[in-house]
C-alpha cells in the first residue's frame, strides 16, 4: 500500500515532488484498476499544489460526496452524469491542505446494500465490502494513499477489514457531512481509509484541525476491554483468531486486558439500529422513492419499503434506546480506555452478490463513538479487529489502535 506519511516524508526530503507522488498513484491505477473496478471517475488534469501538509496526496472520494467538477452519481442511474458545482466540506478542507481529489470511488447505490462492480484487491472472487467499496479497495490495492468513505451501519470499518487497510470512523460529526448525500442524519459518519493507523491518525488530525489527535498517547498500560457482542451471533474462525492475536499483542505491549460483557441496554440499542436507519432513509430519499422507484436497485427498494412501514412512535422509541445506551456506554468508559472487538464476522465472503454483514459495526455507529480498523496479519485473506473509544476521544482511540498494530507487526 501507499503510505501517506511515507510519501510526505519523501516530499519533505526533496526526493519526490507532489506531481511525482500523484504520478505514482496514476501508475498504480493503470496497473490495477482494469481488474479492480474501484473508480468511477479519474480527474485527467487536476491542479497539484506544491505546498501544504497534504501536498502530493491523492484522495479517493466516495461517490456520494461532492467534489467540484467530477460527477457525483450516488451509485445510481438516477444521477448519471450529475456534476456538482461545489465541494463537500471535507473535500474543500482536503484541498486547502494541498491534497488532490484525484478520483471518485465506487459506492453501492445511495450507500446502501446493492453491490458495486468492485472486487476485493486480494481475491477477485470475494467482496470488497460496502458501501465504501471503491475507497477501501483502492487503498488496499495500493492505488491511493487516502480515501473518504461513509458509515451508516458498517461501511468504513467492514470494507477496511476485508481489504486489509486501516480506517477510522471518527466520533459522530467530527468530520462535517455537508455535501454528502444523506441516508440517515442520525447515523451517517464520514471516515478515512489509509495504509496504516498512523496514516489515518495524521489525516484525521489535519482534516479536523486538531493536532492533538495525531499526538495522543495510549499510556503505558491502557485498560482494554475485549467485547464479543454475543447478541450479534457468533463470528467465523478467522475473526476469532484475529481477535485473539490482537489481544495477545495488546498484552505484550503492556495493556491491561480483560473481558467485558456489554449490559443489556446496548443489546437493545443494537436491535433498533435498523429501525432508525430505514425510517430516516425513507425520508432522506423521499424524492427518489416517490419519483424514480423503478430505478432503485432491489436492496435499496427493500430497505425504503421497510422504512415506509415504520411508525413514528417506533422510531422515537428506537432513538430513546440509543440515547440511553450512550449514557450506559459512557459509564463503562470510566473503567476502560478502549474496547477491542470484531471488525467483521470474518474475512471477505466468497461472493460478489453481497457486501457482507455489518452486525459487529452497527451498535458503535449508533453510539457515535470513534472506531478504528486494525489489520491483523497472518490470514489467507485480510481480517481486522476494531478498537473503540470514548466519544470525542479519537486521539486516544487511535493511539491504542496504533499500539496494537505495532505489536502485531513485531
Amino acid at each position: 500500500m501507499l503510505s501517506l506519511l511515507d510519501l510526505r516524508a519523501r516530499i519533505a526530503a526533496g526526493t519526490l515532488t507532489p506531481a511525482g507522488a500523484i504520478d505514482l498513484c496514476r501508475a498504480a491505477i493503470a496497473a490495477r484498476e482494469p481488474d479492480l473496478h474501484a473508480l468511477v471517475t479519474l480527474d485527467p488534469a487536476p491542479a497539484i499544489p506544491e505546498t501544504g501538509p497534504l501536498a502530493g496526496i491523492a484522495v479517493g472520494v466516495k461517490d456520494i460526496i461532492d467534489s467540484a467538477g467530477l460527477p457525483s452519481q450516488m451509485g445510481s442511474s438516477i444521477y448519471a452524469g450529475w456534476t456538482p458545482r461545489g465541494d463537500a466540506a471535507v473535500v474543500s478542507r482536503l484541498k486547502q491542505l494541498g491534497a488532490v481529489a484525484l478520483a471518485k470511488t465506487t459506492t453501492t447505490a445511495f450507500a446502501s446494500s446493492d453491490p458495486t462492480e468492485t472486487v476485493n484487491p486480494h481475491d477477485p472472487g470475494h467482496t470488497p465490502g460496502g458501501s465504501s467499496a471503491g475507497s477501501a479497495a483502492a487503498v488496499g490495492a495500493g492505488m491511493l494513499p487516502l480515501a473518504l468513505g461513509t458509515q451508516t451501519a458498517g461501511s468504513v470499518i467492514r470494507p477496511a477489514s476485508y481489504c486489509g487497510c486501516a480506517a477510522v470512523k471518527p466520533s459522530f460529526r467530527l468530520i462535517p457531512t455537508v455535501g454528502v448525500k444523506t441516508y440517515s442524519w442520525a447515523l451517517d459518519t464520514v471516515g478515512l481509509f489509509a495504509a496504516g493507523v498512523a496514516d489515518v491518525a495524521h489525516a484525521l488530525a489535519l482534516v479536523t484541525g486538531r493536532p492533538e489527535i495525531d499526538g495522543a498517547d495510549s499510556g503505558s498500560a491502557p485498560r482494554i476491554a475485549v467485547v464479543r457482542q454475543d447478541f450479534a451471533e457468533a463470528p467465523e474462525p478467522e475473526a476469532e483468531a484475529a481477535l485473539m492475536r490482537a489481544r495477545q499483542a495488546a498484552e505484550r505491549a503492556g495493556a491491561r486486558v480483560s473481558d467485558l460483557a456489554l449490559p443489556p441496554e446496548l443489546a437493545q440499542a443494537w436491535e433498533r439500529h435498523r429501525i432508525i436507519q430505514n425510517y430516516e432513509g425513507r425520508l432522506a430519499l423521499a424524492w427518489e422513492y416517490d419519483t424514480h422507484a423503478d430505478a432503485l436497485p432491489p436492496r435499496v427498494r427493500e430497505h425504503l419499503d421497510a422504512g415506509a412501514a415504520i411508525e413514528p412512535a417506533q422510531y422515537d422509541d428506537a432513538r430513546r434506546h440509543g440515547h440511553h445506551a450512550r449514557r450506559v456506554l459512557k459509564g463503562l468508559f470510566a473503567d476502560y480506555d478502549a474496547i477491542l472487538t470484531f471488525s467483521a464476522p470474518g474475512s471477505a465472503p466468497a461472493t460478489l452478490d453481497s457486501t457482507g454483514d455489518p452486525r459487529f459495526n452497527q451498535l458503535w455507529t449508533l453510539m457515535g463513538v470513534p472506531c478504528v480498523n486494525v489489520p491483523v496479519p497472518g490470514q489467507s485473506l485480510p481480517v481486522g479487529v476494531q478498537v473503540i473509544g470514548r466519544f470525542g476521544d479519537d486521539g486516544r482511540t487511535l493511539a491504542v489502535a496504533r499500539m496494537i498494530e505495532t505489536a502485531l507487526r513485531g
